[in-house]
């Protein structure tokens, strides 16, 4: 027998009891589903079973590994059904692409015709499974058999990606008899995926699935045109040029193409922005043009690239930053833990903003204020401003797309553009790379170098910086004139030499060591490359420094 400590009460039970016996014991007193456990710190599958005397702390759908279980089960379950419905040979490809509205757009190709009775179908077969409670088991082959096995399910690029690891033996994942691999754990078995929806949208269709804040509500499918649109070009640019998948880009590093592929990246991303430049110049009514994205995305080093274009089309840009505009610091408002909220629209001097550019746009002289970040004051020494006939501001904060920032001003005075890394590569056919962990690991590196802050304290900010990014940014996305992709595809392979040092450093037994732990045998797939290669004003640079924009 062993002691088992629970909620602060110990009990006990015999050697070898599975985890899930323990948990649903307990379950009654959880509103959502158990999936995960702790086990003396450890995260663990819930087929385990007691080995020795420990605390057990469970993991439920509302908690941030426990929906991220829900969501990776719930796609296997999808392509079990999807495979099993369409017939293994009519399957050409079924790649997990990329987020949309609150669910993941799935490209599925083949002899098939893709439309809502295909997907009424496969929904069905799901349904069916969850009501089946099949296991979700877990196995390791041998790295050759996996490389055989999913060649032979046409998953050729999750195949390719095994020849990098070197591991000898793969861990595996199987719903009956459909195997497939994962980054990440599962949940005991189907019964635990009873909430989801397939919905046909542009050439694929997306796979709707529950939030951690609503973990038993399945969300509406936002129509997110713009967004879909700018992350399509993307995965068709990574299509073109062969690189979709993490196996893709090591394949690309091993045969000596990093420079080219670096320099093919920075060329596009200065093609778009001259594009973006020669849009604003095209229409002289345009005065401000307005920055806005979520954390990490390299705005700065964008507006400043931006900035070098128009000038190139004979305008004269001028950079206001919206931060300069906070309200002294002992007057900002406070978050619910008694924190200064400096995301909210409320830190900012609204009206005297917008006096500032209604003056501006009327021909006065302003003089513009700049924001002491030491002293928590706004300050004003003699920087004035007027407008003339090619002036153009180049305002930057994460508000520029809310209306309520800039009310006095017009829209047909302002250009509105959205930034943000949207990640385009994925891990394989089914494993995706989230847009925020691309993110994470900028800030990560960029705040160690720049502020001196542990990847610890970033980690453990995060979630705030994604709360108000939920509020400020993402439902404004949509309003934007333009969107702007900053990620570059061959910037993880960078990032690693300079994130994994960070990474090692958080110890096991802190709250932040379970992401840590995430993001390093994420980087175990990725081969690195040298940084040197990398041009002085690529928006990579803003993080991992040497910008010639001194960001």
């Amino acid at each position: 027998m062993f002691q088992v400590t629970i909620n602060g009460k110990i009990e006990n039970y015999e050697a070898g009891t599975p985890y899930l016996t323990i948990a649903r014991k307990h379950q009654a007193e959880y509103p959502q589903d158990i999936i995960l456990v702790f086990v003396n710190g450890k995260l663990t599958e819930l087929y385990k079973s007691l080995k020795k005397d420990c605390e057990l702390k469970f993991v439920t759908t509302a908690d941030a590994p426990g929906m991220q279980t829900y969501q990776r089960s719930a796609t296997l379950m999808m392509l079990k059904a999807f495979y099993e419905v369409v017939g293994t040979e009519h399957i050409e490809r079924v790649f997990v692409d990329f987020s949309v509205g609150k669910g993941l757009f799935v490209d599925a190709r083949g002899d098939f015709t893709l439309n809502q009775e295909l997907l009424d179908r496969v929904k069905a077969k799901m349904h069916e499974y969850a009501d089946q409670k099949i296991p979700i088991m877990k196995s390791a082959l041998k790295k050759d058999e996996a490389i055989e096995l999913f060649h032979r399910y046409r998953m050729h690029e999750k195949a390719e990606l095994f020849r990098y690891r070197r591991i000898s033996t793969v861990n595996v994942y199987r719903i009956g008899g459909f195997t497939d691999y994962y980054y990440g754990y599962m949940a005991p078995d189907t019964s635990y995926i009873r909430w989801f929806n397939l919905v046909p949208y542009e050439y694929g269709f997306v796979l709707l699935l529950p939030t951690k804040e609503q973990p038993q509500q399945v969300p509406e499918l936002k129509n997110s045109k713009k967004l879909f649109d700018t992350l399509k070009e993307s995965s068709v640019w990574g299509e073109k040029m062969g690189i979709s998948t993490i196996a893709d880009l090591n394949s690309q590093i091993c045969k000596g193409r990093a420079s080219e592929l670096i320099l093919i990246q920075e060329a596009l991303q200065e093609k778009k922005i001259g594009q973006i430049a020669e849009m604003i110049a095209a229409q002289p009514e345009k005065k401000f043009v307005m920055i806005a994205g979520p954390s990490s995305s390299g705005k700065t080093t964008f507006s400043h690239r931006l900035s070098i274009q128009l000038r190139a089309l004979g305008l004269k840009p001028h950079a206001i930053g919206v931060d300069d505009y906070f309200v002294n610091r002992v007057d900002s408002p406070r978050d619910e833990k008694g924190n200064y909220n400096y995301e909210a629209l409320e830190c900012i001097d609204l009206k005297q903003f917008n006096q500032d550019m209604t003056d501006l746009l009327a021909g006065k002289t302003v003089e513009l204020p700049r924001y002491n970040f030491i002293t928590g004051l706004r300050e004003y020494k003699g920087d004035y401003l007027t407008l003339g006939k090619d002036d153009i501001l180049v305002i930057e904060g994460i508000h520029c797309l809310n209306e309520k920032l800039s009310y006095a001003l017009s829209p047909e005075y302002k250009f509105k553009i959205y930034i943000s890394a949207l990640t385009q590569l994925n891990i394989d056919e089914h494993n995706r790379i989230p847009t925020t962990d691309g993110r994470l690991i900028r800030r990560m590196v960029r705040d160690a170098r720049t502020r001196g802050t542990s990847a610890k304290d970033t980690i453990k900010m995060w979630p705030s910086v994604r709360r108000g990014e939920e509020q400020n940014i993402f439902p404004f996305q949509e309003d934007a004139d333009v969107m702007f992709n900053s990620a570059s595809v061959y910037e993880l392979a960078v990032l690693k030499q300079y994130a994994e040092p960070l990474l090692f450093q958080i110890p096991e037994d802190c709250e932040e060591y379970l992401e840590a732990k995430r993001l390093l045998k994420f980087f175990d797939y990725v081969l690195g490359v040298s940084s040197e290669e990398i041009p002085h004003n690529s928006i990579v640079r803003e993080f991992i420094g040497g910008s010639c924009f001194r960001v």
